[in-house]
C-alpha cells in the first residue's frame, strides 16, 4: 500500500475539503473509540489501497489533513467502538461507511449479507455481530473539486404570489422525450437541455420542484422482486446529487452537471426547489443495513426507544433522525446551506415535515429545527415548504407551521375532489379552500400563499386516472398488499378504466379542465404535477414508487396537445391578472365609492348568497365576484394594483343551469374568457354579456367572465 503523510487538519468544515494541495477530512463520531480513513481505487474494490488511523480528535470530531489527495479520490470510514445494540451502539469496524458529508457518491449498493452489522439468519438477530467485510458491496464517498464558474447566475427570487410550481422527476420527465439526445435522457443534463427548458418556459411554470435527488438507496426487498426505489425517498447522502441522474460516469461529475442544470433553469427564470427527506435515512430499523450513520454513531443520529435497541419510527421507514440533538441539527443546517450556497437551489419541500418538529413525542411548531431555520440568514431567505404530516400520533399539522413557511394543503386536494365528484354540503368548504384556506392560516398572520394548492401529487392518481378510475389497480407493485378503501376520492365518470365511449371520454376531458381551472383560479400557490397537462396515465396505479419504467415516465408521443394548450393559456391567465393571485386576504370590505365589496358570492338567480344558501346540502353551484380595485397589496414602487373585475361560475351539478349575472353595480359588460365545457379560453374573442343578463352554464363546468 502507498503511504500518505497525516497532519492534524481541522475539525471544520466536516466532510472532505480539497484545497488544491490535499484534503481535510473531518467526521463527527462522539462515541467512537477509533476511526480509520480508507482510500479505494474503484467503487466496489474488495480492499482499500490505504488505511489511515486518524489521530486527531476535537469536540467529538475526528480529523486529519492528507496532502497529495485530489478530486476523484474514493474514500470511506471504518469506525470502532462498542457493539451493544441494547445501549444504542452499533459500531463495527468490519464495515466501510459513507461519509455523511460526502459531496458525491460513486456506485450503488450491491446487496449482500456483509452490508449488515449483524449476522443474517442468526437466532439472536441484530444482537449478533458480523465479521464479514462489506468493502466490495458498498458505494464510496468521492472527493470533489468545488470550483465552478457560475458566471452571472442569479436566483430568480419569484414572489410567492407569482409562483407556479411544477413537480417533476428528473428521470421520468425526460426519459422518453424524442427531441432530447438519447444519452441525455433521464439526467440532469436532459432537464437542462433547451428542449426541456423551452417546454417549461412555454408552459408558464416559475419553479420546478424536483422529487428527491439526494443520493438514495433502492430497498433490498424491491430489488429481490426486480423492482427498485424510483421516487427516491430513501436518502443516504444528504450533500450528494444522485449519480444515477448524471449523464457522465466520471467520479464527481454529477456535481458539475447538477450545477449546469440549475444555471440553465435560472437563465430561463425558473427556480429550483428540492424535495428533501431529512426525517429518516435509508438504513431502516434494527434489522436494516449499516451503511453510514448507524455505524458512525447510531445513538447520536437516530431517535431510539427506551430500550435503545429499537428505533422510534414516525416515518413508516424504520427510523427517524433525531432533530432534537445539536449534531443532527448542525448536519441538517449544513446540508441545507450547502445546497443554497454551493448548488444555488431556491428552496425546499420537506417530506414528512411534522417529524422534524417533534420535541420528545409531540409536534411543536417552536421546535429547535424551526428556531434555527428562522434565525439562519441563508436558509430563512429561500422558499420553505412543508409536507405537514407524518405517520406518528398527532402528526397531521396542516395550518400549524411558522409564518414564513408554505404547506402542501391536503385539505384543498380532498375538498376539490369531493366537490367535482358531486358530494353534498360542499359549498362552504369549497369557498374556504378556493380563497387560500383562511380558516387554516389567517389567524397566525400568514397569507394565502401559505397554501400550496394541488389536485394531484406524485403520490396517488394522475389527473387522467382521477377521472377514469374508482379503484386503484396496482398489480404492477409486487409488494403492494394494501386492502380496503382506496381514499383517492376519484370518480370514473361511469366506466372503470379506459373506454371507447366518446361521451364518457368527453366528460373526463371536461372534468380534467374543471380541476385545472379550479387549481389556477384559486388563491394560494398552485402546484401542477408533471404530465397532468398532457394526459399522463398510470392505468389506475396510485403508487408507482417502485416503478422505474414506462408506467411512471412521461409518454411524450401520446401527449394530449389540446389539454396542454388549455393548461398553458390557463397559467397565463393567472399570471396576467393580479386578482387571481393576491398576496393578501379578501377582507369583505367595501371598495371605493361604488359600495361594492372586494368579493361577493351569488346564487344562480343573480342574488347575493345568504346564510341559508350555504347550508343547502344539494347546492353545487356558485358565482364569485372579484373586485379588480379591491387588491389590498401595493406594487414594488408603492403603486396601487388594479385589475379587471372577474365573475367566476363553478357548477358541479350534472345539469345545465341558467345563471343571471349581477346587476350593473358590479359591472356593465362581461366578456366570457373561459369555458371548461367547450375548452375555450381566450382574452377577448368569446361572447359578450350585459349586466343582469341570463346565460347558460353547462353541467359540470367552470365559466370565467372578465369586465370590459
Amino acid at each position: 500500500m502507498p503511504e500518505y503523510l497525516q497532519f492534524p487538519g481541522d475539525a471544520y468544515p466536516l466532510g472532505a475539503t480539497w484545497n488544491g494541495k490535499g484534503v481535510n477530512f473531518a467526521l463527527y463520531a462522539e462515541n467512537a473509540t477509533a476511526v480509520d480513513l480508507c482510500f479505494f481505487d474503484h467503487e466496489h474494490a474488495e480492499n482499500e489501497t490505504v488505511r489511515i488511523s486518524i489521530q486527531e480528535r476535537s469536540h467529538q470530531i475526528w480529523h486529519a489533513y492528507i496532502p497529495d489527495i485530489n478530486p476523484g479520490q474514493l474514500y470511506g470510514y471504518r469506525v470502532y467502538g462498542p457493539y451493544k445494540p441494547c445501549l444504542g451502539h452499533r459500531f463495527n469496524g468490519n464495515k466501510v461507511l459513507l461519509d455523511p458529508y460526502a459531496k458525491a457518491i460513486a456506485g450503488n449498493i450491491k446487496w449482500d449479507e456483509s452490508l449488515f452489522g449483524y449476522q443474517l439468519g442468526a437466532e439472536e438477530l441484530d444482537l449478533s455481530f458480523s465479521e464479514t467485510d462489506n468493502a466490495a458491496f458498498v458505494p464510496k464517498s468521492v472527493v470533489i473539486d468545488p470550483t465552478y464558474d457560475w458566471e452571472d447566475d442569479q436566483h430568480p427570487k419569484t414572489d410567492y404570489h407569482q409562483t407556479v410550481i411544477y413537480e417533476l422527476h428528473v428521470k421520468g420527465f425526460t426519459k422518453t422525450h424524442p427531441d432530447i439526445p438519447e444519452h441525455l435522457r433521464g439526467t440532469y443534463a436532459g432537464l437542462a437541455h433547451p428542449v426541456a427548458i423551452d417546454y417549461l418556459k412555454n408552459l408558464g411554470v416559475t419553479a420546478v420542484e424536483l422529487m428527491p435527488v439526494h443520493q438514495f438507496i433502492s430497498d433490498h426487498h424491491l430489488e429481490e422482486k426486480g423492482l427498485n426505489n424510483y421516487w427516491g425517498y430513501n436518502t443516504i447522502g444528504f450533500f450528494a446529487p444522485d449519480s444515477r441522474y448524471a449523464s457522465s460516469d466520471i467520479r464527481g461529475e454529477q456535481v458539475k452537471e447538477f450545477k449546469d442544470m440549475v444555471k440553465a433553469l435560472h437563465q430561463a427564470g425558473i427556480e429550483v426547489i428540492l424535495d428533501v427527506v431529512y426525517n429518516h435515512t435509508g438504513e431502516g430499523n434494527e434489522l436494516g443495513p449499516t451503511l453510514s450513520f448507524k455505524g458512525i454513531d447510531n445513538c447520536s443520529y437516530y431517535r431510539l426507544e427506551q430500550n435503545k435497541r429499537y428505533y422510534t419510527d414516525y416515518t413508516g421507514t424504520g427510523n427517524t433522525l433525531n432533530s432534537m440533538l445539536p449534531n443532527v441539527l448542525r448536519f441538517m443546517m449544513d446540508s441545507l446551506r450547502y445546497w443554497i450556497l454551493e448548488m444555488h437551489v431556491d428552496g425546499f419541500r420537506f417530506d414528512l415535515a411534522s417529524t422534524l418538529a417533534r420535541e420528545l413525542h409531540e409536534v411543536n411548531r417552536l421546535s429547535a429545527f424551526f428556531d434555527i431555520i428562522h434565525q439562519d440568514p441563508v436558509i430563512s431567505q429561500v422558499k420553505l415548504i412543508a409536507e405537514p404530516w407524518d405517520v406518528g400520533e398527532g402528526g397531521y399539522q396542516v395550518g400549524k407551521f411558522p409564518p414564513d413557511w408554505a404547506e402542501w394543503n391536503g385539505m384543498y386536494r380532498d375538498v376539490m375532489r369531493d366537490y367535482w365528484r358531486g358530494n353534498p354540503n360542499m359549498l362552504g368548504e369549497f369557498a374556504q379552500r378556493f380563497l387560500g384556506s383562511p380558516d387554516l392560516y389567517e389567524e397566525d398572520y400568514r397569507r394565502p400563499t401559505a397554501s400550496i394548492n394541488f389536485i394531484t401529487a406524485h403520490d396517488g392518481f394522475t389527473l387522467h386516472d382521477l377521472v377514469s378510475y374508482n379503484h386503484k389497480h396496482n398489480e404492477a407493485n409486487l409488494d403492494d398488499n394494501t386492502d380496503g378503501e382506496d381514499h383517492n376520492k376519484s370518480w370514473n365518470c361511469g366506466v372503470e378504466g379506459e373506454t371507447d365511449d366518446q361521451e364518457i371520454n368527453n366528460l373526463r376531458m371536461q372534468q380534467k379542465r374543471n380541476f385545472l381551472a379550479t387549481l389556477f383560479l384559486s388563491q394560494g400557490i398552485p402546484m401542477l404535477v408533471s404530465g397532468d397537462e398532457i394526459g399522463k396515465t398510470q392505468f389506475g396505479n396510485n403508487n408507482t414508487y417502485c416503478q422505474d419504467n414506462e408506467l411512471s415516465w412521461l409518454n411524450w408521443e401520446s401527449a394530449d396537445q389540446s389539454l396542454l394548450n388549455f393548461t398553458r393559456e390557463l397559467i397565463q391567465l393567472r399570471l396576467n391578472h393580479p386578482s387571481l393571485r393576491r398576496r393578501k386576504w379578501f377582507n369583505g370590505q367595501e371598495v371605493g365609492e361604488d359600495g361594492i365589496k372586494d368579493i361577493a358570492w351569488f346564487t344562480p338567480d343573480g342574488n347575493p348568497m345568504k346564510r341559508h344558501n350555504w347550508e343547502k346540502d344539494f347546492a353545487r353551484s356558485i358565482g364569485i365576484y372579484f373586485h379588480g380595485e379591491g387588491i389590498q397589496s401595493k406594487g414594488p414602487m408603492g403603486e396601487d394594483i388594479l385589475d379587471n373585475h372577474f365573475f367566476i361560475i363553478f357548477n358541479a351539478h350534472y345539469e345545465e343551469l341558467n345563471y343571471k349575472l349581477p346587476k350593473a353595480d358590479y359591472g356593465n359588460k362581461w366578456r366570457k374568457i373561459l369555458d371548461t365545457a367547450s375548452g375555450e379560453i381566450s382574452k377577448n374573442e368569446l361572447e359578450l354579456y350585459a349586466a343582469a343578463e341570463n346565460l347558460k352554464v353547462s353541467g359540470r363546468s367552470v365559466l370565467v367572465l372578465k369586465s370590459e
